[in-house]
Order: C-alpha cells, then structure tokens, then sequence
C-alpha cells in the first residue's frame, strides 16, 4: 500500500535538469585545456579515418535514415531477426584445431555436452588444398588443424554427432566440393537427410587467394565448382552455406574494421556475379553466403562495424534484385587472433571476453572465442572449458539477451555505424572502379592498403601508443611460461598414412574408378564426388579428379600476416635465450640521483621501460654526487647505465656523470631517464646516448641494446 505522505508527490524528471548547451560545455573544457588544442587533446583518431568525438548528442543523428528502421526489418542494421537473441541465441561455435580425427572426436564429445551447439571444422593446410596426408610434407600434417582424408576419417570425427540438429562449419576453401561430398556421404551412410543438413561449407577463393598467395586451378573453373555446389545445395541440403567470405586474412595483415568490411563486401559482389553469370539468381546465391568477421579490440568500433556490415549487404542485394529474405546478412565471429599475446596469455582471456562481447552486441550468429593458449598449444580440455564458459556468462549472467539490439539508439554507436559504414563504402567503391576484388588483388591494391594500416599500427605498437599489456607494456618477468607441447611430426605423419592406407584397402576398386572417372568428366559433379566418396575415394581423389585439365591458378603477393605484439616477443624470446645459456638477465645500471623521491619516479619507469625486452635493473639507493654514482655504475659491470633524476637537477647532474662513464668507458651506453628538450643536444655533446620517455620508440631502443649487449644473436 503506497504511502499516503508521498502517493501524491510527482517522481522527478529529466525536465528538472535542463541540458548544458553544447557551447557552455566547450567554453569550460577550452578553459580546463589551457590552450591545448581541442581536437588533438579530446578527439580520438582512428585507423579508420574516423574521428571519435569526446561526447555524442541528439544532433549526431539527426537524419540518419536507418534510425526508424526495427529489428528483423530492412536494412537489417538493428539485426536479421525481429526478437534477436531474446528467441534463439548465437551459435557456441568453437574451433577445435585437434590434428587427428580420434582427438577431435573427443574434444568434441566432451564440449558438445558441456555447453558447445555447433561443429566448427578448422582443417590443416594439407586438406585445404586437397591433398591427402599421405602425400604430404610430415610437417604439415594435422598443423593448426584437422587432418582429414577419407571418408573414414570424417565418421570417425564426427562419430555421436546428430547431423540433423548439430550445424556443421567449416572452412573448406578450395576443397569445399571434397569435404561436401564426404559429409553428404556419411549423412547417406548414416541414413539422415541432407535437407535437415545445418551449418556452411564456407569456399571462399579470393579469401585463400589474399591468405595464400595461390590457387591450385584457375579461378574461373572454382566458380564452377562453386556453381554446382550452390545449386546442388539449394536443391538437396537447403539449410546449407556453400560459401564463406572471409575478412580474417586481411585483419590479421593489421587492416582497419572498414578495410576488412570493404574487402569481405567486395569480394561477395564478385562472387554474386560469378554466380549470376552462370545461371544463379540473386535470392538463390545471397542467402548461401556466410561472412566471418574478426573481432578486434576497439569495443564501439567493432558494434558499428557488424551493424554498418548488414545495412551495406542489405544495400547491395537490393541494388542487384534481391528479395527482403535475401539481403538478411548471415555473420560469423570469431575473437582476434591478431591481438593475441605469447607472454603473459591469460590476458588473453580479458581480450577474448570484451571482443566476444562487441560481436554480440553487434549481432553475431555465430561466435569463436579463442582459449587463451591457442598461440601456444592445441587448447586443451581447461582453456576450452573457460572459452566455452565465457560464452555462457555473457549468455546468462549479462542479460544481453532480453534486449533486442541492446546498443540501438546510443547517439554514439548510431553515429559511429553511420561513419562505418561511409568510410567502408568509399573503399568498396574504389575496388569496383578496379574493376571488381579479384583484379584489385591481383594488382596488389587491398594488400597495400592493408601494409599501409599495417605499418601504423606497428609505429603505435613501437612507441607503446597502442599497448599490448605483457608484451609491450607492464611485463611480468617472473611469469612461468606455458610451454608448447611437442609434437612427433614424423609419428603422426605415419599414424595418418596407416589410417589412409587402411582406408584405400576397404575401396571397391572398379567403383571407385569408375566415379572418379565420371567426375572428371565435369558433369553434376557433387553427386559424381558423393558416389566417388562412397565408392572409397579420398578427399585427395575427389580433388584430383575435378582437377582434371584444370588451367593452372594464379599466383600473387598474398597479405602479410604478423600479430600485433610478435616484435616485442622476439625481444623477450632473444632475452630468455640469453638467460638460458647464461644463467643471468642482461643487467642495466640505475643510476638514481637523490633521495627517493627525487628519482623514484623516473627509475621506475626506467625498469618497466626496459623490462619490456627482458632486461633486468641494478636499482640502489640514491647517490648524492656524480663521482658516487659513476664509481658504483662502473663496478657493477653493466655496460648500459641510465641517469634517473628529474629535468631540474639534470643539467647540474648529467654532464659530469655522463662525462665520467665514458671517459672511464668509452663503449659504455648511457641512457637519460626523460626528455628535457631545452638540454638534449648538450646533454648528447656530454656522452648521454638515448633518452627513456613516453613517446621513445621503445622497440628500437632495445633492440639496439640488445644488440650491444651481445643478447641477440
């Protein structure tokens, strides 16, 4: 019952707070600036060319078109679905990179009961290029994925697994129409319908051709291939995604979200047309496409890049005679593998967390978050529990599924979609004046776009602008390292032969030739491969067999690939060698100046600083003259010393220490702890090498010291 002393008072509103003018609020931060310019101080640029401002109003969304749009409705920016994750939640779509059938199985077994929903096949490089294990370099085989050659071998791995309600993905590449025939041959055997057959077998050559370098037939005869595949798929297994546009090749090269986007959506153009010309409609090619996204760290930025991406896909279906259904983007994501750190991985685990959770937010159907080891070993049983659980967490402890489009509406996501998808437009845009992705690429275009975002990022990383914590910033040199187990190529090479060797023997010869045969012929090709798979053809045979008088595939200079923090890695790694055969850390002289508080400050940036590369710091009390301080710098031994006091003493302090150490040791290096600009060049004249700061270029620094100190060999 309300209480009658307050059931008549009116429940305060926003109304009795009346809005600070935008004008009001720029003249006080103007005044709290001090002069500082506005824009460099407050507003944050972007790898995307785009300029986040320090505070979103109303007015940042005046006359965006897809504001009035819902959920389930075109342009889809709000998402496919009108009641989003409230009525069916993303995929729990793990990749499990177990080399042999056996141990996928098992991994798989175990997740599928334990909160996994989906079968997400990462294959080695051997079966993605369609070649047998048995023929292939040992080292090779079962290398950051399945290896997978028979028909055999695919029961094996997917034994207790209901095909009619587990969605299957895979990224099959160029070996999509082999790994097809395999599975619709074990849905045969086991007696299910391939029309309640779920999943992607995603075939996406301009994304291997960006990732590898090379195709092994021309691209004109895999969009055949890709045809038949479509077509038999919407005809047999309606349910199934027979291609996959990838953008991970372009973002773990170090592109930006728009780059990514643009690159994924012009090669999907490319594809819709390859199929239009021969004989596919729009509605029968755009809903069997399936884009997989990597999430990056820029949490605002990644929600407006999957919301900007289904508004442009929505555009581009449309503008090619799409029905509604047909411009509904399907979307995959997984966790940045380019963001990921060898040293100090369990902040992989926070990593993998906030980029899971802008993919959903952003509106994934289907979602890979990596275990924390994956840069190390194959994940097991424990990290692909806590991966597998942060999915349930965000599931049911954030209540990010009672809420349609959780982010609609923010004037900043709003804002920021909109700007997302422009920049991503104008790129796409200049890819179709080149005449469409595959000319782009082979003309190197998006490979250099990609280097150019590349090599911003790396000067970032150098000068610690973008931090990596572990690696570049805040080191942990006591951490115990995981290490990489390690695997008997050579064993594991036999061990898939015999299996390959066994399965050879249960072929009926003459069948098998006879399907082989009728497939290199050319003609419906996905049932000649699911007989030949039947008759005991290999995925290798079937391959081969569509292969036949295939002209050979184009080659070119293929994106390059290189994670974020692998720099700073190598100086770690450089640095723990060095201890392993010394027994010691490389040692650098503090020579600290003054009480404490006169030097802490700088000496211990000075230690984290060079921590970075694995150095470790003599660091004593404050010394109260230079002699003392040279005196103790010199007997320590250490052929690197760095002054640490503050800008003020530094001109009484720094020309006698630094003239000293170098008159008592020439190749002695000597550091300055700071940048006091007005006393750089005397301070050079007396024999100071370097400067520790906030913007040195961290990485060439050590390096250098490195180098001198005879740590990298």
């Amino acid at each position: 019952m309300a209480n009658p002393q307050t059931a008549d008072l009116t429940a305060p509103t926003f109304d009795e707070f009346p809005p600070t003018p935008y004008e009001e609020w720029r003249k006080a931060i103007d005044k709290v600036l001090k002069g500082a310019p506005f824009e460099k101080r407050l507003v944050t640029k972007t790898y995307e060319n785009i300029d986040l401002q320090p505070m979103y109003r109303q007015e940042d969304i005046a006359g965006l078109p897809q504001i009035d749009s819902l959920p389930g409705f075109a342009p889809y920016v709000r998402g496919a679905s009108p009641l989003g994750y409230v009525a069916s939640s993303w995929d729990v779509a793990q990749e499990i990179p177990c080399a042999t059938p056996a141990a996928f199985n098992a991994a798989l077994r175990a997740d599928l009961e334990r909160g996994q929903n989906a079968v997400n096949l990462v294959l080695d490089h051997p079966t993605l290029h369609g070649v047998d294990a048995d023929q292939a370099a040992a080292e090779d085989v079962g290398k950051e994925g399945l290896s997978l050659s028979s028909l055999a071998d695919l029961a094996q791995a997917l034994a207790g697994v209901d095909l009619e309600t587990t969605p299957v993905y895979v990224q099959a590449d160029t070996s999509a129409l082999s790994f097809t025939a395999l599975l619709a041959a074990l849905v045969q055997q086991q007696g299910k319908s391939l029309t309640k057959l779920r999943g992607a077998i995603g075939m996406d050559p301009l994304g291997h051709l960006a990732g590898h370098g090379h195709l092994p037939r021309d691209l004109n005869g895999v969009y055949d291939v890709m045809a038949q595949l479509t077509g038999w798929a919407k005809a047999k297994a309606p349910q199934l995604q027979t291609l996959t546009v990838q953008g991970h090749p372009y973002h773990n090269g170090g592109a930006s979200a728009t780059q990514e986007l643009a690159f994924a959506l012009a090669t999907a153009v490319e594809y819709l047309r390859a199929m239009q010309a021969r004989g596919l409609s729009i509605d029968d090619t755009a809903p069997r496409i399936r884009f997989a996204f990597s999430i990056g760290s820029n949490f605002f930025m990644e929600i407006a890049r999957l919301r900007a991406a289904r508004m442009l896909w929505a555009k581009i279906v449309q503008a090619f005679g799409g029905n509604a259904e047909a411009q509904k983007m399907s979307i995959h994501a997984r966790t940045s593998a380019w963001n990921q750190t060898v040293y100090d991985p369990h902040v992989n685990l926070l990593r993998g967390t906030t980029e899971a959770f802008s993919a959903i937010v952003g509106g994934c159907d289907s979602l890979h978050i990596s275990p924390f080891d994956e840069l190390i070993n194959t994940p097991d049983e424990f990290s692909r529990r806590v991966a597998r659980n942060t999915h349930t967490v965000l599931r049911e402890e954030t209540h990010i599924t009672h809420t349609v489009d959780p982010a609609g509406g923010s004037w900043y996501v709003e804002s920021l979609t909109d700007a997302v998808a422009r920049q991503s437009w104008a790129i796409f845009q200049e890819v179709e004046k080149q005449g469409g992705m595959a000319k782009a690429l082979a003309a190197g275009w998006p490979q250099g776009q990609v280097a150019d975002t590349a090599a911003k990022r790396a000067a970032n990383i150098a000068k610690r602008k973008d931090i990596f914590v572990g690696a570049n910033m805040y080191p942990n040199l006591k951490e115990t390292r995981l290490e990489a187990a390690k695997v008997d190529a050579a064993a594991l090479h036999a061990e898939r032969a015999a299996a390959l060797k066994q399965a050879r023997a249960g072929a009926n010869a003459a069948q098998k030739a006879a399907a082989l045969a009728q497939l290199a012929k050319g003609s419906d090709v996905v049932e000649a491969a699911i007989q030949a798979a039947l008759a005991g053809a290999t995925l290798g045979d079937i391959a081969q067999a569509v292969r036949t008088g295939a002209q050979a595939g184009p080659t070119l200079n293929a994106v390059c690939t290189q994670r974020g923090a692998l720099p700073f890695e190598r100086l770690r790694e450089a640095t723990d060698a060095s201890l392993a055969r010394t027994g010691q850390r490389p040692q650098i002289f503090l020579a600290v100046m003054g009480p404490l508080t006169q030097h802490k400050g700088r000496a211990d940036f000075a230690t984290a600083f060079l921590g970075v590369g694995g150095f470790e710091t003599i660091y004593p009390s404050g010394f109260n003259t230079p002699d003392e301080a040279a005196t103790a710098a010199l007997a320590s031994g250490s052929s690197v010393v760095v002054i640490c006091s503050t800008d003020a003493t530094y001109p009484e302090l720094v020309p006698p220490l630094a003239q000293k150490l170098k008159q008592a040791n020439p190749g002695l290096t000597v550091l300055l702890a700071g940048y006091p600009a007005d006393h750089v060049e005397a301070f050079k004249a007396a024999g100071v090498d370097d400067f520790i700061h906030m913007n040195a270029n961290c990485l060439a620094l050590l390096t250098m010291l490195q180098k001198k100190m005879g740590v990298a060999q």
